[in-house]
């Protein structure tokens, strides 16, 4: 029996089990969580704390929205040989040729064009959309309803906001928070947080 384990007892958790029993390829769900106070998540047990998941024989991904943590969790288990899927809403449009590595989930209603690349641990939410040719790199998170125009390259550990936009050909360098409902017009070179319309750096 097929079983998947997830890092990660949240909402953000209920949606990833959602789109793995709506696959069809776990006949198992299980949860670990590092607070003790959570012993149910939706439907599903949490079953122990993170480093738990090491115990069981299970495919595992993790569902944490800070990226560092969601890194660090992602490569210990494939340092110690669990297997870590991509997850992919049956209601999500995924062009043939887009390239998605290991423990990205893309949630219902989300749209990923032609050429682009998807790289691993990454978040595109629900009814996001990436258009042709663009680069996530590790650990983005596209938010929902965000929208990346053509050939956008994202760095790693960047967070699009909800409802932000940013325009084609652009670069969005890495560790960077895009607020909800920007716009990005230009090239953002320098790490921090950007807000507004146009988008602007605050710190």
């Amino acid at each position: 029996m097929k079983k998947l384990g997830i890092i990660g007892a949240s909402g953000h958790g209920k949606v990833v089990a959602d789109i793995a029993k709506k696959m069809g390829c776990y006949q198992e769900i299980v949860f670990f969580d590092d607070n003790a106070d959570r012993v149910q998540c939706g439907d599903y047990s949490v079953a122990g704390k993170s480093q738990d998941i090491f115990h069981f024989e299970c495919d595992g991904f993790v569902a944490i929205g800070n990226a560092l943590v969601r890194q660090r969790l992602q490569e210990e288990m494939e340092k110690r040989g669990i297997h870590v899927p991509v997850l992919i809403h049956p209601a999500a449009v995924v062009a043939e040729d887009v390239q998605i590595l290991p423990g990205t989930a893309i949630m219902a209603g989300a749209v990923v064009n032609p050429g682009s690349v998807i790289g691993k641990g990454c978040i595109v939410n629900t009814c996001a959309s990436v258009d042709h040719d663009c680069k996530l790199n590790d650990y983005v998170h596209i938010s929902v309803g965000a929208h990346l125009a053509g050939t956008v390259a994202v760095g790693e550990h960047t967070w699009i906001g909800i409802g932000a936009v940013v325009s084609n050909n652009l670069a969005v360098c890495e560790n960077c928070m895009v607020g909800a409902g920007a716009v990005v017009i230009n090239d953002i070179k320098e790490s921090g947080t950007y807000v507004g319309v146009p988008a602007r750096k605050i710190k």
